[in-house]
């Protein structure tokens, strides 16, 4: 079997298609790298949509947060506060166990035991909560300045956020939420191995670097093999999230844009 075989077999064995059984003997080294690859593309969904969908709710639990009517901001404080209170592992683990309690109540409400959509709700609510603090300290550091010349022009509730405060707000956070997104993709690699089962083997990467390192008793292959991916995953995030920096900082001297650098989270 060549290696273009084995891609052909094993290349979308994560998304359930090509070969139903894994290799079970004679591991070669393209297998390890294709399989690996192949449960990577369940890591970049849900790290795509869950930053995706998470900007949003974390711009509304920002603006909340410096709200001053305590009706909004208390409950945009205790949300945060409790996703980013908790280890993410414990998330999954109980957010598991209550999406298979809800199964009992709807049938439609099914697949909310399944990573696909489970597991992607806890990854989309806790990036939503550390990027509404990464948010919030940006909007409590825009310049007074900022606001003075808007309320000058008459610029007032929703076109003052739209023109002055939003995209003053990404221009300060952008940085630092480049960061979160990076850690994003990494938290990734706990959704199978903490409460979410990977069905009919359909795993991400970690997954199937940790079934060649138990078939082989060899880590030194899988596990160099998966972060060689999420090194270029890496750098994909930084490269296209310094477009955006670019585009947000267009309005000032090159010397002056800040550059965006990896700043690993060592405690979360």
């Amino acid at each position: 079997m060549t290696c273009w075989d084995v891609v052909q077999d094993y290349g979308l064995r994560s998304l359930g298609i090509g070969e139903r059984l894994l290799p079970r003997s004679d591991f070669t080294l393209c297998q390890q790298v294709v399989l690996i690859g192949s449960g990577m593309l369940w890591n970049i969904y849900f790290g795509a949509i869950a930053l995706a969908a998470g900007f949003f709710l974390a711009i509304a639990t920002a603006v909340a947060k410096a709200h001053h009517n305590p009706l909004l901001r208390k409950p945009a404080d205790a949300f945060v506060l409790l996703f980013r209170g908790s280890p993410l592992f414990i998330q999954f683990f109980f957010a598991y166990f209550a999406f298979l309690n809800l199964k009992s109540v709807s049938p439609m409400l099914d697949d909310l035991s399944s990573a696909w959509l489970g597991a992607l709700i806890v990854l989309f609510l806790n990036t939503s909560a550390y990027s509404a603090e990464i948010f919030y300290g940006a909007l409590m550091s825009i310049p007074k300045g900022d606001n003075e010349a808007a309320d000058a022009y008459g610029m007032h509730g929703f076109s003052r956020f739209r023109r002055i405060t939003l995209p003053t707000t990404l221009r300060l956070a952008w940085p630092a939420y480049t960061n979160e997104a990076i850690f994003l993709f990494h938290s990734t690699t706990l959704v199978f191995v903490s409460g979410f089962p990977a069905q009919s083997q359909r795993g991400d990467a970690l997954y199937y670097a940790s079934y060649f390192a138990d078939k082989t008793f060899n880590p030194f292959v899988p596990y160099p093999i998966l972060a060689g991916y999420f090194i270029l995953l890496t750098l994909t995030v930084i490269g296209l999230f310094g477009i955006v920096n670019r585009r947000l900082n267009r309005h000032l001297p090159r010397e002056n844009t800040p550059k965006i650098r990896l700043r690993p989270n060592l405690i979360r």
